[in-house]
């Protein structure tokens, strides 16, 4: 029986695993290799952000509809729901291998949400960079 996810070395060890399968992936991987340049940091931010969305930390500083907004852009809106369903189904296999239990369901069920959520804002900026 696998652990459930407890604690951020718990939440360090899904987010470095899953990070390793998106950068080797042909159709995401582009997107997160050509943009992140410090992977360490990348990492670590990354774990704040699950940490406080599974823990209520409140460690995470950053905007995450902002940056993929910026991504997109920098990808000549790009970026489509097939992508996020990638993204979606490499974090539900990524959990799945390494844990289960209330929390890991939370990250999946939080992950579902927070896709669609970040979809909607890049889709939503295209209309408006594309009148400026």
């Amino acid at each position: 029986m696998k652990k459930d996810i407890k604690n951020r070395a718990d939440v360090f060890l899904l987010v470095d695993s899953f990070y390793k399968k998106v950068r080797q992936n042909g159709e995401i991987g582009h997107f997160f290799n050509n943009t992140i340049t410090n992977w360490e940091s990348h990492l670590e931010k990354l774990t704040d952000f699950w940490e406080g969305n599974l823990f209520f930390t409140g460690s995470f500083m950053g905007n995450p509809a902002q940056a993929h907004v910026k991504v997109d852009a920098e990808h000549k809106n790009s970026i489509t729901e097939y992508h996020f369903g990638i993204w979606l189904n490499l974090w539900f296999q990524t959990i799945d291998e390494l844990f289960e239990g209330e929390y890991a369901q939370r990250a999946k069920n939080n992950a579902r949400k927070m896709s669609t959520h970040l979809f909607l804002r890049i889709y939503q900026n295209r209309g408006i960079s594309s009148k400026a």
